[in-house]
């Protein structure tokens, strides 16, 4: 199974990321923490440190199998204006890889023409920057390999979702069980 790679900015919502990371590695899937602020160590929108795995200028990104996009701010703004995460977003969604964002990120993922036709969710004010979507205002929206959530409260049936993805929905709905989700 290729890994998943979870982009890291400063500024960006830690349990929306940090969340995803967790859920995943109890699936046993692998993952890794990519820092697009150029140092390992970056810092989330309430000033929680976090060491990113890998740097992005590091990252063989042939190995992933899916990349996902925490929101908060600044780090959305950051991760919208990363050429590299751009360039990654547009190449994973057009090989059928999933790219999944959360909160403010949806917005990142309308901007580089990814949601043309597809269901979206986000956080609520982001609507007009999920260019082409029909936006949903469901937990998660899932349209073929792209999922996107709306916000914190949402971070779990977000990585959920992403498990499942990977993985099966039964897996995913015994792992939820297994940490006394719903």
């Amino acid at each position: 199974m290729k890994k998943i790679g979870v982009f890291l900015a400063e500024g960006f919502e830690e349990i929306e990321g940090l969340t995803v990371v967790d859920i995943l590695r109890r699936a046993g899937i692998p993952v890794a923490t990519i820092s697009i602020s150029g140092q390992k160590e970056v810092h989330g929108s309430h000033q929680i440190g976090v060491l990113a795995d890998v740097l992005f200028e590091e990252s063989d990104f042939s190995t992933y199998g899916g990349i996902v996009l925490p929101g908060g701010m600044p780090g959305t703004t950051a991760l919208g204006s990363h050429p590299g995460v751009d360039g990654i977003i547009k190449s994973f969604a057009a090989e059928g890889k999933l790219v999944a964002a959360i909160c403010a990120a949806p917005s990142v993922l309308g901007r580089a023409g990814l949601l043309k036709g597809k269901k979206a969710a986000c956080y609520p004010g982001f609507e007009e920057q999920l260019t082409g979507a029909e936006v949903v205002y469901e937990d998660v929206a899932e349209d073929g390999n792209i999922i996107t959530s709306r916000g914190m409260g949402t971070a779990i049936p977000f990585a959920l979702k992403l498990a499942a993805y990977f993985t099966s929905e039964r897996e995913a709905k015994d792992l939820a069980e297994a940490i006394i989700y719903q």
